[in-house]
């Protein structure tokens, strides 16, 4: 089975495009076959982005498994001064999040990357991440755990889970790492958890 996580640009393309309003800005994304969520913006993405949206993020932020971008790009519109990083596995997704950066009319690094296999920096004040499910547990939680690494101190890991998928345990999981992890935020059985650094 394929899943978008993998290279699975052999899929026939069916690329759709949609505009999304968010704040006071209107964005464009184009989707496509073997992307997570390609008829629009998913629940748990937004959820994530209506709390992490009204705080106050770093100046150095990772989008991790940014699929088509829609994290990465909405939050660029509104945080203008940090930079953003934003990787994935699946060149098809890749693809797509350049293409829509430009469509936005933003700059951001975009990149390939196996979890944080070629995430060199470790210096981001925020890790935001929508994680892939069903990539498996032993996958996002690798996720969990290495996103330590990658933060300053006092440096957060914004994490968006459906309570039906494992929050309860994902919460437990990276207090075991970090010493704390937060539920932030519930709405629509999502839950937004955040950890802190120190």
């Amino acid at each position: 089975m394929n899943h978008y996580f993998e290279d699975n640009r052999h899929l026939k393309s069916n690329r759709k495009e949609f505009s999304f309003r968010f704040w006071c800005f209107t964005y464009t994304f184009i989707a496509d076959n073997g992307v997570f969520s390609k008829g629009g913006i998913d629940t748990g993405s937004n959820v994530l982005l209506d709390w992490v949206s009204k705080q106050k993020l770093s100046n150095k932020i990772l989008d991790l498994g940014c699929g088509y971008g829609t994290i990465g790009i909405i939050l660029k519109k509104i945080f203008t001064d940090s930079e953003f990083h934003m990787v994935d596995i699946a060149p098809r997704a890749l693809e797509l999040a350049q293409e829509n950066a430009v469509l936005n009319n933003l700059e951001l690094n975009i990149y390939k990357s196996h979890i944080y296999d070629d995430v060199t920096d470790t210096d981001f004040g925020d890790i935001i991440t929508n994680p892939p499910i069903r990539a498996g547990k032993k996958i996002i939680y690798e996720m969990f755990e290495k996103s330590y690494d990658h933060l300053y101190d006092g440096g957060r890991l914004w994490v968006v889970i459906r309570k039906s998928h494992g929050a309860n345990s994902a919460q437990k999981f990276i207090k075991e790492k970090y010493g704390n992890c937060e539920v932030v935020h519930k709405d629509a059985g999502f839950y937004v958890l955040m950890a802190t650094k120190g």
